[in-house]
């Protein structure tokens, strides 16, 4: 639990790092970027290892079917709002924080089928962070307020891909040993 715990942390400060201590960037002199690349990418191997290793301690309640088909949509949206920023679709003129409305609506739809302790620090404390995120981006900066031009065959091609993307995830839970979709 020890590395879950940390895996979460070490990804927050990474990520809150330059609204926290302002003078981050000025300090680094430019090795910023790699540097948070790095605690990102040790914070993900710290995460997985974490879970991997976690027993479930207890059930807040008792995941069904139900709940699945809930993560499973709440999921495909998910994916659909990183898509959306990637792209510049027509709903980025509409959320503010399509990157990290994603990660919220991840971590919620992951909470509803993971209620054990490890799901709560894992799930719950990245939840936790793109909360805390976007507060302080609010803070200092305003909304922006372009619109992006609709066109049609780029929003069917986010489309398509956010199912492409998503059945790829979905198979990678299956090798893991976690089947979105049944038992």
């Amino acid at each position: 639990m020890t590395l879950l715990i940390l895996g979460v942390l070490i990804w927050s400060l990474a990520h809150l790092a330059k609204r926290i201590f302002p003078g981050f960037r000025r300090a680094l002199k430019g090795a910023e970027r790699p540097m948070v690349a790095a605690l990102v990418l040790i914070s993900l191997v710290l995460m997985f290892v974490g879970w991997r290793a976690s027993d479930p301690v207890f059930y807040l309640w008792t995941p069904n079917a139900a709940l699945k088909g809930i993560n499973n949509l709440l999921m495909l949206f998910a994916v659909y709002l990183f898509a959306v920023s990637g792209m510049k679709l027509w709903l980025s003129g509409k959320i503010r924080h399509p990157q990290l409305t994603a990660v919220k609506t991840w971590a919620l739809a992951h909470l509803l089928v993971n209620p054990t302790l490890p799901g709560i620090i894992l799930f719950g404390g990245l939840l936790a962070w793109a909360v805390v995120e976007v507060i302080l981006i609010n803070k200092k900066s305003k909304p922006a307020k372009v619109m992006p031009e609709v066109k049609v065959g780029k929003e069917i091609g986010g489309i398509v891909g956010t199912v492409v993307l998503f059945g790829l995830i979905a198979m990678i839970h299956i090798w893991f040993g976690h089947n979105p979709f049944g038992a």
